[in-house]
């Protein structure tokens, strides 16, 4: 069962809980994912339902971080749909996980000791491979700190 399935039957339960704030929160994460299929006139894959889901979050975060200090009813709403969002978000990769990831790209290009100019080879073979499953500021922190 896809993504937007898995939302689909958790919004109609909710909906039966009368659950409002839940409901509402699965509503607009299900008609981003239902308008991006119409765009693409086919189902999408999990990959695209994954992406679609950490960009709500994502952009949820930026509009909690930007609210007034005194807006205390905007901050509560984002955290709460942050946290129902998560619910169906990729696993996101640990700093080890990363790190890891990070030396077998450096054996896959046969460099023993990373300098900052090869930076930019590392993270272009590196991100196809850990895109949707960590943050792109940590996996360049990351990298970052390895070439220190």
């Amino acid at each position: 069962m896809g993504k937007t399935q898995q939302i689909q039957k958790e919004m109609m339960a909710a909906l039966k809980a009368k659950d409002t704030r839940r409901k509402d929160a699965l509503s607009l994460m299900l008609s981003t994912l239902k308008a991006k299929a119409k765009d693409e006139r086919r189902d999408l894959t999990e990959e695209e339902e994954n992406a679609l889901i950490l960009k709500e979050i994502k952009q949820t975060k930026e509009t909690r971080d930007s609210a007034p200090a005194d807006r205390k009813d905007i901050f509560e709403e984002c955290e709460f749909r942050i946290a129902v969002l998560s619910e169906f978000a990729p696993k996101e990769m640990s700093v080890e996980e990363i790190q890891q990831a990070v030396q077998n790209v450096l054996e896959q290009l046969g460099i023993s000791s990373p300098t900052p100019k090869e930076k930019g080879i590392i993270m272009k073979t590196l991100m196809p491979l850990v895109k949707g499953k960590a943050d792109g500021k940590l996996v360049n922190q990351v990298v970052g700190e390895l070439l220190k």
